[in-house]
């Protein structure tokens, strides 16, 4: 069983910055990610990377260009630097581990473990 515990969430103002962290423990996954989840949607892949070679990434359309996911390999964390928050940005974040593989990036199907959230609020 992997576990997955996230931390850093936090309120803040349009414009600034959040640095959430992911510790893994467990069975090394394939593919760590970050979802997010707010009352009334479903939940929607962030950013996601590969956990061996040298780390490649996907992000979401939506986070392109602000959000940066990385991992360090010998602290087993990984992380998501959230840079130019929007207020719709706010949602419970959510670290996802891939443990069998995934077919798409951000695929939910494929992720099977996850943590329990972190809250990020964004305020105007």
């Amino acid at each position: 069983q992997v576990q997955l515990v996230e931390s850093g969430g936090g309120l803040v103002q349009a414009g600034g910055s959040l640095k959430l962290s992911c510790v893994v423990s467990g069975y090394r996954p394939n593919y760590l990610a970050w979802f997010r989840q707010t009352p009334g949607k479903e939940r929607e892949g962030v950013a996601e990377i590969y956990s061996g070679g040298d780390g490649t990434t996907y992000y979401a359309a939506s986070v392109k260009g602000r959000f940066t996911i990385s991992r360090d390999s010998a602290k087993s964390t990984v992380y998501l630097q959230m840079n130019s928050l929007r207020p719709e940005d706010s949602a419970i974040y959510y670290c996802a581990a891939s443990v069998y593989g995934r077919r798409y990036p951000l695929a939910k199907n494929g992720y099977s473990q996850w943590g329990q959230g972190t809250q990020v609020t964004v305020s105007s």
